[in-house]
């Protein structure tokens, strides 16, 4: 009967062992967060840097590095970004929406109604 039931724990035993998964794999480091993809300088036709980085938002000019705008921003979805910014040259605020049409293409329309692309630079 001893032989038996030792017989019969170890098939327990060896069956509950096969039931037990082994723990996942160790992943690798978690990736460093990254800022929206939008985030970086982009570049229009006439030179001017502006510059998206979490949240804000600034154009430069080339020659000069001179600040002609400064703002924020927000995305309204992965693709849509709308900008709030104030002109430093007119004194004025506006609000300009940006279809990212690639990750290196932006195609923007101004609450004027003017249009113009900016280009991932670098």
């Amino acid at each position: 009967m001893k032989i038996k039931t030792g017989i019969a724990l170890g098939l327990v035993s060896i069956t509950l062992a096969s039931c037990v998964s082994a723990p996942p794999p160790r992943s690798m480091a978690p990736a460093a967060p990254r800022g929206p993809a939008v985030d970086g300088r982009w570049v229009d036709r006439n030179g001017i840097v502006s510059t998206f980085q979490n949240g804000t938002f600034s154009t430069h000019s080339t020659d000069s590095n001179t600040l002609l705008a400064s703002g924020n921003y927000s995305m309204i979805s992965p693709t849509l970004i709308e900008i709030n910014m104030t002109s430093l040259l007119r004194n004025t605020q506006s609000k300009v929406n940006c279809a990212m049409v690639s990750q290196s293409q932006l195609n923007c329309t101004t609450d004027s109604n003017n249009q113009f692309s900016l280009s991932r630079q670098g």
